[in-house]
């Protein structure tokens, strides 16, 4: 998995007003917890752009005012109008502990049902995944050689190598839909 690094400062004041003057600094108010305390620091807002605005799910390595901190992003609040980041958790990673994840999905293979005219809707773009740090995939393989048309791939046919996945299994990952214009000539046909 890729890994970021994202540089931090302690706050030393906690609280709406101090938040506030710091997102109008264009900083960020952030807190990594998981670990044996947790560390509430500030970042510059143009960091965020390699880790929140990707599909692909990373591992950052945090350096607050010198110490390094191995974590992954657990949630990001946005404003609801005008899309600021308005703040930032992050969960420490640990040797041996599990942490979940959502992990992008990746199609492989090219579908008949899509070279018959069909077309492939993605219905969930990120699997939840639970794994150790070190198993944790850059992303989740899903066949699609053998999609026809009106077929869907499901979360349950999806083969995990080294991780466990938490989203429901009868939930579609994509689905071959068949365009009004092909299903005008597949009734013709019968």
């Amino acid at each position: 998995m890729k890994s970021l690094e994202i540089v931090g400062f302690k706050r030393a004041n906690l609280g709406k007003k101090d938040a506030k003057a710091l997102r109008l600094d264009s900083y960020v108010p952030c807190v990594l917890y998981g670990g044996t305390e947790q560390v509430h620091f500030s970042t510059p807002a143009i960091l965020f752009r390699e880790l929140l605005y990707t599909p692909e799910a990373h591992i950052v390595d945090l350096n607050v005012e010198g110490t390094l901190y191995r974590a992954i992003v657990q949630d990001a609040q946005f404003h609801p109008v005008n899309e600021m980041l308005l703040h930032v958790d992050f969960l420490q990673l640990e040797e041996g502990k599990e942490v979940k994840m959502d992990i992008p999905v990746k199609y492989i293979g090219v579908s008949p049902g899509v070279l018959a005219g069909g077309k492939l809707v993605s219905k969930l773009r990120k699997v939840k995944v639970k794994a150790l740090p070190e198993n944790l995939p850059d992303y989740v393989e899903v066949n699609i050689a053998d999609l026809e048309l009106g077929k869907s791939v499901k979360v349950g046919q999806v083969e995990p190598k080294g991780y466990t996945i938490l989203t429901n299994v009868a939930s579609p990952i994509a689905t071959v839909a068949i365009p009004r214009a092909l299903k005008g000539t597949l009734a013709a046909d019968k």
